[in-house]
This record gives C-alpha cells, structure tokens and sequence, in this order.
C-alpha cells in the first residue's frame, strides 16, 4: 500500500487533495458499486488517511453527492451539445437516452438520489446540489425548445417527464442478462420490449407528440 499523502495546507493543495479523492472515489464506485462503496476503502484508494477524508467530506453520501453534481454537469454538457434546432423526435430522444448512460455513474447515482443519497447529508450541500439542478435543467429546456419546436413552458414539461421516464424505464436493465445464444429468439424478443431503450424511446417520444399539442402559455 502507497504511504499516505501529507495533510495539504494551502488553499490550493486543498482543492487539489479533494479533487484527488473525487477522481479516486469515481474509480473506486465503478470498481465496487454503491453498496460496496466504504470511507475506510475510499481513503485507501485515495492515499489518504481516514481522518483526512473526513476533513473533506463528513459522509460517503456527501461524497457521492458530489460526484452525482460533477456527472449531472458532464451528461447535461454533452446532451445540449449534441442538439441541433428542429431534430426529429426520436433522434432527440435517442441523444438523450445515450448520453445519459454513457456517463457510468450518472444513472446509478440518479436512481438512489431522493432515497438514500440526500437523506445523509447537509442541509446545505443538499441545497446546492437542488440550485445547480435548477441551473442545468433550465440550460436544458432552454436548448430543447428549438430543437423540438416547443415554447419554453412545453419544453420544461417534456425535460420534466422525460427526466421521471428515463429513472424508471432504466430499472429494468436490473433484472439478470439474457443475452445468450441459448435463449430462444421469442423470448429475447420479448425481453426486449421492457429494455430500459425500447421502454424510453417509445414512450418518450409519445410524451413529445402529446404535449406539442397542448396548449401551454409561453413563458
């Protein structure tokens, strides 16, 4: 095991020893998972030792907090990228489900969020990580209006519903992997109407089309 690092004085050599644990605490959740994820082994993987890590963050939800608020910024980043002005429904729907899951640890965070996660951490790093919500879901609606030709109170609706969607249509990837040369064809066929991107693509591209013809004020 790598001796620990020294206790960092500086504002600087703070910053930089907390960005240390976030990046090691991201590797460390995708080695392990959620349930797995301890501060004693966290402080390992760090090279810190556990007093240390508890300077930065008080809990392991305040750490996952954190690297929830860190992917939120990442996916929303390179969703609102990826739009372009009068895209077709099923392609914005299709970049949303993609980009969401391409970051490994933003669905898994996202679905343990309002549960577990924020139950166990300070009022006040509950109340930040709400405002940069806030923050990144109007950058969000603001870019899918003109791509979907909505009005910015439709445009809300539809990040709204389709947010809640993609949590739920996502829990089905939960269930064991049959993809297996051994299962007959029907049943893969079948299974495959309740994966999470048949479940989301299908439905949230109803979601659209209902509410484009719904009469909303513009905001």
């Amino acid at each position: 095991m790598s001796k620990p690092l020294k206790r960092a004085q500086t504002h600087e050599q703070k910053y930089f020893r907390r960005q240390q644990i976030l990046a090691a605490a991201q590797q460390y959740f995708l080695d392990v998972g959620y349930h797995a994820f301890t501060m004693a082994n966290l402080a390992k993987s760090a090279g810190v030792v556990k007093g240390t890590l508890y300077l930065y963050f008080k809990t392991r939800e305040e750490v996952l907090l954190t690297l929830y608020n860190q992917s939120l910024i990442r996916w929303s980043d390179i969703f609102i990228d990826r739009l372009s002005d009068g895209m077709a429904d099923l392609d914005y729907v299709e970049i949303l489900y993609k980009t969401a899951l391409e970051d490994e640890i933003f669905i898994p965070l996202l679905s343990r969020l309002e549960q577990v996660i924020e139950h166990n951490v300070s009022i006040d790093n509950l109340i930040e990580s709400k405002r940069l919500f806030i923050q990144r879901f109007a950058l969000m609606a603001q870019a899918t209006a003109p791509a979907l030709a909505l009005n910015q109170a439709q445009s809300s609706d539809a990040m709204r519903s389709l947010g809640i969607l993609l949590m739920g249509a996502t829990q089905s990837d939960l269930a064991p992997s049959l993809a297996d040369d051994a299962i007959p064809p029907d049943v893969l066929a079948f299974v495959d109407l309740f994966s999470s991107k048949t479940m989301f693509t299908t439905n949230a591209c109803r979601i659209i089309a209902g509410i484009r013809t719904t009469e909303y004020e513009t905001l």
